[in-house]
């Protein structure tokens, strides 16, 4: 899965299927699409703003490696994630007020593109949906609550009832139809520069948070297939895919596993978030696990 889009579309003649990506999710995955500008097309396939977008990662990130180069066919991204998003700001508030949490992000999809108009012409077939959630939900909570089990329970319920909706009838105009799910779990950011500062104590109490919300995830993927004729879910395991590198950095050309900088080698690229060459293994992680999919 390494031909660009832009090959496939060069063919001089040839009929490109055209696939669409909905994505939601936080400062990971996004690259500050505005839903009311330009809509993804040929020029530019995420629309707007121009590629690769406001990212976290000092360039392309993983969703931009997977949109324009990791695909066998052209694909229009349509990425709601927002930086700082929670799951639902009434259960985990955000850095700010004004954040988009995946509540706000699918209500976007639903109350413009959801009804499949001329503009983006999607269907059950040629549609993934992705969601990329939970760092800033545990982050920002890991500490306060004894239960955890029992809280990632509550947040993962608020997200597959969001899932959900995109499955299910929005309304009595129309069923939404979405079929192709994407769920990608919690990277080990107990190992960030930014849990680092903090007390041994507290790197610990994160990871077993992350551990055991990764879990559920996997739990909830299952059961949401099972309730739901011609789902299909995919899980690409972010945080394996960390710590695989961060036990070994120096093999996948990183300085170190700690550092934090914007010049060559950096693993992070500040105190949470990692480098665009970092984001080059995400993506070819996440294309390995949509291989022989419609992408």
């Amino acid at each position: 899965m390494s031909t660009s889009f832009l090959l496939f579309f060069a063919l001089a003649g040839s009929v490109v299927a055209q696939n669409f990506w909905f994505s939601f999710g936080d400062s990971y995955t996004q690259t500050g699409f505005l839903d009311n500008e330009a809509l993804p097309s040929v020029a530019n396939p995420f629309g707007n703003p121009p590629f690769p977008g406001f990212t976290a990662t000092g360039g392309p990130n993983w969703i931009d490696f997977d949109t324009t180069t990791h695909n066998n066919s052209l694909v229009f991204t349509y990425n709601y994630a927002f930086g700082g998003a929670t799951i639902d700001a009434n259960l985990v508030a955000p850095f700010e007020p004004t954040v988009l949490s995946v509540t706000d992000q699918v209500n976007q999809f639903l109350q413009t593109v959801a009804s499949k108009p001329a503009s983006t012409p999607w269907t059950s077939e040629n549609s993934l949906f992705s969601i990329w959630i939970g760092i800033n939900d545990l982050g920002n909570s890991y500490f306060l609550s004894d239960n955890r089990t029992s809280f990632d329970t509550t947040l993962l319920d608020a997200e597959f009832a969001l899932v959900q909706q995109l499955v299910s009838t929005h309304s009595s105009l129309f069923d939404v139809g979405a079929r192709n799910f994407l769920f990608l779990n919690v990277p080990p950011t107990d190992r960030s520069p930014l849990m680092l500062a903090e007390p041994a104590s507290a790197q610990a109490m994160l990871k077993a948070n992350i551990l055991d919300f990764n879990s559920q995830l996997v739990e909830f993927a299952e059961n949401f297939k099972a309730s739901n004729a011609g789902v299909t879910t995919l899980i690409w395991d972010s945080n394996t895919a960390f710590n695989t590198i961060l036990d070994d950095p120096t093999a996948f050309g990183f300085i170190d596993a700690v550092s934090f900088g914007t010049g060559p080698g950096f693993f992070w690229i500040n105190t949470l978030h990692t480098t665009s060459p970092a984001n080059v293994f995400w993506a070819e992680g996440v294309a390995d696990v949509l291989e022989g999919t419609i992408f």
